[in-house]
């Protein structure tokens, strides 16, 4: 049993980590994901949980608060007609397949390898958010066959890499093939559950050397039950807080958060 020496700064930091990851998703309408991993990584490793599998313990926790959350979203934006359940019924084999694909490889490799895998990502969709534009296209129609089946597998396998659910990528992606961005973002919140209940499942079953207390599998409990009680209570901060202010910079804003963010992991990993 850890002593109360250890328990509560860990519950400090998770619920501060918990508390801004749902004024941030409300607020932006991201994910907190790409907030929650680098988060849990820095809180462990400052705890001296920072062993060679501390990533896989992020990334599965992270997932862990996706199955909720995303949940919750998909059943909001259901209520207003906005999700494309044609989309969900066409892509889930092919998402949930990569998902399973990713869980497998992220429970196979070191924390290093996983901060670098994690920065360069993170990197990639801050740079996407800072100067991607509306106007952008592949196609006006989602794709079909092939092409559908390789870019849903890449949806799901990259999402579990990075520990998120299906905004980062799904969005992006809908609104390349022209579906508008208030029904992709609904819709991208079912990819979350389909990320995120298989991979969840495999990384219960994964071990892990020196976990943070009160670790099953790879999902620290006390950080999935912290964030999702947080985040409850911090989200309608953020959405009140959007309808106050421009979201356009504070989306760039956050753009070089995310990329600044990426980098530290990048250096971390480099040992810098």
């Amino acid at each position: 049993m850890p002593d109360i020496a250890t328990l509560l700064p860990m519950i400090a930091l998770l619920m501060a980590i918990g508390a801004f990851a749902g004024v941030i998703a409300g607020l932006l309408g991201v994910g907190g994901g790409i907030i929650l991993v680098p988060a849990f990584f820095y809180t462990f490793s400052h705890l001296g949980y920072g062993g060679p599998e501390v990533m896989q313990v992020c990334l599965a926790t992270s997932l862990s608060t996706i199955i909720v959350t995303s949940a919750r979203s998909v059943m909001a934006h259901n209520k207003k007609g906005a999700v494309e359940w044609g989309v969900l019924r066409g892509w889930w084999p092919f998402i949930g397949a990569g998902a399973v694909a990713g869980m497998l490889v992220a429970s196979s490799l070191r924390s290093t390898t996983l901060q670098i895998i994690f920065g360069v990502l993170a990197l990639t969709a801050g740079l996407y958010m800072a100067f991607g534009k509306s106007h952008w296209r592949l196609g006006q129609t989602m794709p079909t066959g092939p092409k559908r089946a390789a870019i849903g597998a890449g949806v799901g396998f990259f999402s579990v890499l990075m520990g998120i659910g299906g905004g980062s990528f799904g969005v992006p992606t809908m609104s390349l093939y022209n579906i508008p961005i208030h029904r992709a973002v609904a819709t991208a919140a079912g990819f979350g559950i389909i990320i995120a209940v298989p991979s969840v499942l495999g990384f219960l079953m994964v071990p892990i050397a020196n976990p943070p207390p009160y670790t099953l599998g790879a999902v620290n409990l006390p950080a999935f039950a912290l964030t999702i009680a947080m985040t409850v209570l911090t989200a309608p901060i953020g959405v009140k807080l959007a309808h106050t202010m421009d979201p356009a910079p504070l989306k760039r804003i956050f753009a070089v958060f995310i990329s600044l963010v990426a980098l530290n992991m990048l250096r971390k990993a480099a040992g810098f």
